[in-house]
């Protein structure tokens, strides 16, 4: 980076020169002067690298819970403030970009792959369309959000795939021209054209909000019988922590844990695996802040995709190019999928380095929905 070393030469020097003058006048600012220069130098950092959110990671929007079980003294997670934030945290997030560059800054080179192809959109929802909140109830999207996701929808097929129930997310996101995957895959309301190599018991029809035909597909459908136990057990089970969550997401349940303090934590567990330990066909996945329950099928995120690209007529297809973006642990198994295939583009949603399958990167929801209106707008262009 030519331009980098000269940046920051030009930084170098006129930090020092402002250093002594600071210093030699006022021995008493001279503490808060350096304080505000390692800030103002990790903002140019960022705008030498062609960031729009370089000190995001204090900016996240987190919701207050007014839930029954929430603690009134909540465990607190700590946070540095801007002025002492950990260069070398920062130095290996550059690092990790190197590999994982931003889609916004690499949005031309990609889309240059796209031309005279059928992009298809799969979206994550929490912490990808809405930002990670304390009361899993109240993770709602943004109108800007909805607006773009709608935009893109009218172009391309586009498909949210999520933890949630697919009722659940379909609420929060209110929009009938895109596809809902819920229980992460495990029920699928698709196109209308039924998948042959799936079994047919777990493919049934049904009618969108406009009347519209789709598939609804449950490959997960012999398990709700022991999944409504479950459920029933641990709420019983768990009432007596404060904080807990168990949230019923149709096909798998969800143990949240943001607001149990922390001496609760360890019981909370044996509490999850004493339970599921009496169940061999389930198994235990994490989350953020949230212990999952899923049924020991071989179905996830990554499946659902495939299942969705078969039925969009793109089994095996050379002129499909998959745009994948998400934010979770499950999302990998997705990212993986597209690795396997050859094709299209896995984006990670993180502003912290870590171990994932993806090509590119976005730092948090703001800048999907950046990504989505350039989409939109590509689109556009491209159809004239």
């Amino acid at each position: 980076f030519p331009s980098l070393f000269s940046f920051f030469s030009s930084v170098h020097i006129t930090i020092y020169s402002s250093t002594v003058t600071v210093a030699q006048n006022s021995p008493t600012s001279f503490s808060v002067f350096s304080t505000k220069m390692r800030e103002n130098l990790t903002r140019w950092f960022y705008q030498a690298m062609g960031f729009q959110n370089g000190l995001a990671r204090t900016q996240r929007i987190e919701s207050i819970s007014k839930a029954t079980k929430l603690n009134k003294t909540e465990p607190k997670e700590e946070s540095k403030p801007a002025d002492q934030m950990d260069i070398s945290t920062d130095v290996k997030y550059i690092s990790w970009l190197k590999e994982r560059p931003s889609a916004l800054s690499s949005f031309e080179e990609m889309m240059d792959e796209a031309k005279g192809k059928w992009v298809v959109v799969f979206l994550d929802y929490d912490g990808t369309l809405s930002p990670i909140v304390n009361d899993p109830e109240r993770a709602f999207m943004s109108d800007m959000m909805r607006s773009a996701v709608g935009d893109v929808a009218k172009l391309y097929p586009t498909a949210i795939i999520s933890g949630r129930s697919r009722q659940k997310v379909y609420g929060f996101v209110k929009l009938d021209d895109v596809f809902y995957a819920g229980s992460h895959g495990m029920d699928i309301m698709g196109p209308a054209i039924q998948a042959n190599c799936y079994d047919g018991k777990y493919q049934s029809k049904a009618l969108d909000q406009k009347g519209n035909e789709l598939t609804v597909f449950q490959p997960a459908q012999d398990f709700l019988p022991s999944i409504e136990k479950m459920l029933n057990e641990l709420e019983e089970t768990t009432s007596e922590i404060n904080g807990a969550l168990v949230e019923d997401n149709r096909f798998c349940i969800s143990v949240h844990y943001r607001h149990v303090l922390q001496e609760d934590l360890g019981l909370l567990e044996k509490k999850v695996q004493a339970l599921v330990a009496k169940y061999p066909d389930f198994h235990l996945t994490r989350g953020k802040k949230v212990i999952e329950i899923r049924p020991s099928i071989k179905w996830n995120k990554g499946d659902a995709l495939v299942y969705l690209l078969e039925t969009l007529g793109f089994t095996n297809s050379s002129d499909v190019l998959p745009i994948y973006i998400g934010d979770d642990k499950t999302d990998e198994d997705a990212f993986k999928v597209l690795k396997c295939r050859g094709q299209g583009y896995p984006i990670i949603v993180s502003s912290n380095p870590r171990d994932t399958l993806a090509s590119y990167s976005l730092r948090d929801p703001s800048e999907v929905l950046s990504f989505l209106k350039r989409l939109a707008r590509w689109g556009e262009v491209s159809a004239v």
